[in-house]
């Protein structure tokens, strides 16, 4: 059988922690932050965990193998 092929654009944007919780960036934090407030860039941040099992199904499916 062969190995799946990776959805590139999806294994830049998540990562699994090592307790193996799916997580990702902020969006919002590419540009413009000049009139974001100071509160809202010290969250963008922080990572955000992913916890709905349908999302996390997709991506699981998009990246198997997503270290």
């Amino acid at each position: 059988m062969p190995k799946i092929k990776t959805h590139k654009a999806t294994a830049k944007r998540f990562r699994r922690t090592a307790t193996g919780k799916l997580v990702c960036m902020h969006q919002g934090r590419g540009h413009l932050r000049r009139r974001k407030a100071p509160r809202t860039l010290v969250k963008y941040r922080q990572v955000e965990i992913i916890d709905a099992p349908a999302a996390e199904k997709r991506i699981t499916r998009l990246a198997p193998y997503l270290d």
